[in-house]
């Protein structure tokens, strides 16, 4: 038997009236949200999120765990802010919500292990290069094809390695000093990626440098409600940053950069997506075709939260030799969304299903990304289909025009 709890108004102090109040439920949001778009269903769209939120906010509804499942199923893939006519800041919304629910609800094991996982081991990195090891070994015997996460995983390689001293310096003369997220995910899963990145970066003239005692941005915790441990990654990255002056701070994953520009002020206006940089301050003309048929799909964070479209379009496009060619939905939400793949397993492949019906269309001999999660799931996706598509971040992609052999 459900429980229902009683909730006095003001119970969810932390939830903004006037927040809440920018939603004049026109419902412009539904068609763009992932989980509406698969169930149909009211209560699975922000303008139903909103108003549960509200609801409990102004003590007019009991609180539920039945009810809650709608607040866990919420991707917050931001989609609905990229639409919303009235600039409804949805994002700060459900992260709100998300920590104000887990003061109310009932514990689980599933919740805390995540939680724990996340401020224990995703907050110190050497902790997770650890993990990373041990993930490694476990792929070359195949444990890890026993649990679905597991199969979900890219098969890992050598983890990034920052350069001696803290350095990477520009290829000719040095034009910019730049600092580079290394985070924490990216690092493990997709040394590769950064690979590239820093070596676009170093080809356009920038010194890169490389923050010593550099921790998570906090973007994973604050999606999963965790507040206050993501301020804690926030005061001591900020310290970090402030050891040394630079022209921007370069990130080549899309939710942790949206967090970055968000919540870090100290860095307002320095906070640069790698396409967002590169497309500002130009690359060297290409030394090699890369003849190949190319398709994008647009990480959220960078398309909704930062409402970056055009820069990485424009890069691929001016690769020589690229056929470039767009999915009918680009912007819409492979279902990776952090660790909702793993805490919601069911919601995330159904949309992940409709994402590879979309992308599978297009004839792709690639498909490029701008966000780790969402190379993943698409990886995933594909292996499960028996396509032979290959997933690449864009900067990969980019390098092939100078570098064809490195990646």
């Amino acid at each position: 038997m459900e429980t229902k709890v009683p909730v006095r108004r003001d119970s969810f102090p932390l939830l903004s009236d006037d927040d809440l109040a920018t939603c004049v439920h026109c419902g412009l949001c539904l068609d763009a949200c992932p989980t509406f778009r698969v169930t149909g269903l009211e209560t699975e769209s922000p303008r139903g999120r909103i108003y549960l939120m509200t609801q409990w906010k102004r003590g007019t509804m009991p609180f539920q765990e039945e009810q809650v499942r709608h607040i866990d199923l919420c991707l917050g893939c931001r989609t609905c802010e990229a639409v919303c006519p009235s600039g409804v800041p949805y994002g700060r919304i459900i992260e709100t919500g998300r920590a104000e629910v887990e003061a109310h609800r009932r514990p689980s094991l599933k919740r805390w292990a995540s939680r724990t996982a996340l401020r224990q081991l995703v907050a110190y990195p050497e902790r997770l290069r650890a993990m990373g090891s041990v993930t490694r070994a476990a792929q070359r015997i195949g444990l890890t094809s026993m649990l679905r996460p597991g199969r979900q995983l890219p098969q890992l390689r050598r983890p990034f390695e920052r350069p001696l001293g803290g350095i990477a310096p520009a290829i000719g003369q040095r034009k910019h000093r730049v600092a580079f997220l290394v985070g924490c995910v990216m690092p493990i899963m997709y040394p590769q990626s950064h690979e590239a990145a820093v070596k676009l970066l170093q080809l356009a003239g920038c010194e890169v440098w490389f923050p010593k005692n550099e921790r998570c941005c906090g973007a994973l915790l604050a999606h999963n409600g965790d507040l206050e441990g993501a301020e804690v990654l926030r005061e001591d990255n900020t310290r970090v940053y402030a050891a040394q002056n630079f022209d921007a701070l370069i990130v080549d994953s899309a939710g942790c950069g949206a967090h970055l520009k968000d919540f870090y002020p100290a860095l307002k206006g320095r906070v640069k997506d790698l396409t967002e940089w590169l497309a500002e301050i130009g690359l060297p003309e290409p030394k090699h075709d890369v003849a190949m048929r190319v398709t994008y799909q647009d990480a959220c964070h960078l398309a909704h939260a930062q409402r970056i479209r055009k820069p990485p379009r424009d890069l691929i496009r001016s690769l020589p030799g690229v056929e470039f060619v767009e999915m009918r939905h680009p912007d819409i939400c492979c279902g990776a969304a952090g660790l909702y793949s793993t805490l919601e397993p069911d919601m995330s492949n159904r949309i992940l299903q409709e994402k590879l019906d979309d992308l599978l269309t297009t004839g792709a001999e690639v498909v490029t990304a701008a966000n780790p999660g969402c190379q993943m799931q698409l990886e995933s996706g594909l292996r499960s289909r028996g396509s032979k598509m290959r997933v690449e971040h864009i900067s990969e992609l980019l390098l092939r025009a100078y570098e064809p052999a490195a990646v």
